[in-house]
């Protein structure tokens, strides 16, 4: 057995954790317009600190910051991961994971993966629906459930254009008619679009917005492996943004070279849409910082030949020169390894300065950096031009415990129209809700 897979099994043997190198920088180094990129620093047993998913004790929650605080808007969901808020106050909860993708546990290293998904709380089956969370009462706590969508095939993002919803499954675009006030949807959804998907399906979540006046979607397509390792040829279309038609179901590559792109939100000031995106791992705690970025028409981000503009990545060969040298740096780095999924943007008078005004990053957590990075709800100040202006600040904090264990980890955000921000906690199976504190 060759020395890689040697080192792989004692790395499970010893219970998957601390395996590897230790981040000589700070997260906060990794963070910003000018992060700092050290050396990269490959090692023979990728690092591998987990923070074992335990949830939340009984009244235990999140540390909110000064001058707000935070309640549970709705628990004993199953693995909630992305939110949306429908036109009359109606919460929607994509309760989801990640679908069989058996050619992507194939190998040692596919094993290790699997193992180290369990033991973060993700390897949970999929619930595969939506449920709608309703406050009938406006006091900040969901009082009513439904199942407003089922039989889903991992859905992740969603968004409604009319009487249109749009379910991002995670191997179709899928349409569904919506009446304001329904709790249920009963009819079958139409294929918009089919998405790529298929055995291997390394990064299976789908988000989606749509454009303002409703007649484009944007669709994030993450990577088929970490840096392009299963072949250049399993990438097609993958790692990059989508711009579909609805009404035709045509899409264009929209920007690419983006490994993870999650979370999507139009900057109120400036328009520009951004994007939240996870880099890539095992080139040491340091490398690479996860980022925010604004969005180009025709803009490639790098991935998977280089990263944070034109720094080569020497694993991937060949090489593409010519692709490196178009490579667009990001916008501002949010720490590494981080997992950046969640991004919206602040809405006037509804928390209080700083955050009144920036971007909300929901941070599930890291398991390749030691030590851990991440399981926060960041928050980047923006000036009035659209733009990054300071240093990034902690909204929610919390998630681990004392003993390095996950309580939870926040993934989606967004604010809820009625004075709050809500955030998805996937392993404490809680909706959180940020307020002004009294």
């Amino acid at each position: 057995m060759p020395s890689l897979r040697i080192a792989l099994l004692l790395a499970i043997t010893t219970g998957l954790s601390a395996c590897g190198e230790t981040a000589r920088l700070q997260v906060t180094d990794g963070s910003g317009p000018a992060p700092q990129l050290p050396e990269p620093n490959k090692t023979l047993i990728p690092t591998v600190n987990i923070a074992p998913a335990v949830g939340w004790p009984k009244g235990a929650k999140p540390v909110a910051a000064p001058g707000t605080q935070v309640a549970a808007f709705a628990s004993g969901l199953d693995h909630p991961r992305w939110l949306y808020v429908l036109p009359n106050g109606d919460v929607l909860v994509a309760e989801t994971n990640a679908p069989p993708k058996p050619e992507d546990g194939k190998g040692i290293k596919g094993w290790v993966m699997n193992k180290v998904m369990a033991r973060a709380g993700a390897a949970v089956p999929s619930a595969n629906r939506i449920s709608l969370l309703r406050d009938t009462d406006g006091d900040g706590v969901a009082e009513t459930r439904t199942l407003f969508l089922i039989n889903l095939n991992s859905p992740f993002g969603m968004t409604l254009v009319g009487d249109d919803l749009y379910v991002a499954d995670t191997d179709r675009l899928l349409r569904f008619k919506y009446e304001t006030g329904a709790t249920v949807i009963n009819t079958p959804g139409e294929v918009v679009a089919e998405l790529p998907g298929g055995p291997l399906n390394h990064h299976w979540t789908k988000n989606v917005v749509a454009s303002r006046d409703g007649k484009k979607l944007y669709v994030t397509v993450g990577s088929n492996s970490n840096v392009a390792e299963n072949g250049l040829d399993k990438e097609e279309g993958r790692a990059a943004i989508w711009e579909i038609d609805p009404a035709t179901g045509n899409h264009r590559i929209f920007a690419s070279g983006l490994r993870n792109p999650n979370g999507l939100a139009w900057e109120p000031h400036s328009g520009q849409l951004w994007t939240a995106v996870n880099e890539r791992d095992e080139i040491g705690s340091d490398l690479v910082p996860d980022y925010i970025t604004s969005v180009r028409d025709g803009g490639f981000y790098g991935w998977p030949f280089s990263y944070y503009g034109k720094h080569v990545d020497v694993r991937v060969q060949p090489q593409d020169p010519s692709l490196v040298a178009k490579a667009i740096a990001p916008d501002y780095a949010v720490g590494p390894h981080t997992a950046s999924l969640g991004l919206t943007f602040a809405e006037p008078g509804v928390l209080p300065p700083p955050f009144d005004q920036g971007a909300f990053i929901g941070q599930h957590g890291s398991w390749n950096r030691k030590p851990h990075s991440g399981y926060k709800v960041l928050f980047v100040p923006f000036s009035t031009a659209g733009k990054p202006a300071g240093k990034p600040i902690d909204l929610l904090t919390g998630f681990l415990n004392d003993d390095g264990k996950a309580m939870g980890r926040p993934v989606g955000v967004i604010n809820d129209q009625r004075g709050g921000l809500l955030v998805a906690d996937d392993v404490g199976n809680v909706i959180w809700r940020v307020s002004k504190a009294p």
